[in-house]
């Protein structure tokens, strides 16, 4: 790839993220009211249980929108922080949870090294290109602490990705995200389909349960 190509893509992924991030801004508070009621709880239960050692543990919301997410940790005293591209659902997250809420783009991250027991990202990675995917992985993959779990629930697909009301997605199947998860140095403990108890096609959201080494 020349340099010339590779910056295109750069700016292709940035314009991207900064059209899903002004879908985030405008509809923050319908967003909110729509979701503060979702059950979560298989996806919350799968990622604690799968960290070890003794809590409280370091986790990392990332994409925590407005705050959800980010209060349920808190309330069970874990040390919890939150990350959103959106400058509105950092304000209502912080308002919300009283949480620390760090405002970045997932394409462009800084996170500390080793910080992390957890990351939980729950219907937020997808919305990355998957140009820009192997790069926030490998952050995140750095921000655990060794034997660190990642948590990711996606609605899946059959690998196509694109804008879809003004929010962009990739949805991929099963075998192409474990081999995503694998390229970035994650091994894989657990998958399973969501919601619970119902037919696989009526399951549309992915979860996986992987550790770093």
């Amino acid at each position: 790839m020349t340099a010339h190509a590779g910056q295109n893509d750069a700016e292709a992924a940035r314009r991207i993220s900064d059209m899903t991030i002004a879908y985030y801004d405008r509809s923050a508070d319908a967003y909110w009211d729509g979701t503060r009621d979702h059950d979560i709880s298989q996806n919350t239960a799968a990622l604690l249980d799968a960290i070890e050692g003794n809590s409280p543990y370091s986790i990392l919301d990332l994409g925590c929108g407005p705050g959800r997410d980010l209060h349920f940790f808190r309330s069970l005293g874990h040390d919890v922080t939150g990350l959103d591209g959106s400058k509105k659902f950092v304000a209502l997250a912080r308002a919300y949870s009283g949480c620390e809420v760090l405002h970045q783009d997932f394409l462009a991250m800084d996170l500390p090294e080793g910080r992390f027991d957890g990351v939980f990202a729950n219907a937020s990675l997808f919305h990355l290109p998957n140009r820009g995917l192997p790069g926030a992985l490998a952050k995140l993959r750095g921000a655990l602490k060794p034997r660190g779990v990642l948590l990711s629930s996606n609605p899946r697909g059959n690998n196509e990705e694109g804008l879809s009301g003004g929010r962009y997605g990739c949805f991929f199947d099963l075998n192409t995200w474990q081999t995503k998860l694998r390229a970035a140095g994650f091994f894989e403990l657990r998958t399973y389909f969501r919601p619970q108890g119902l037919p696989r096609d009526r399951q549309p959201w992915l979860v996986t349960v992987s550790r770093r080494p």
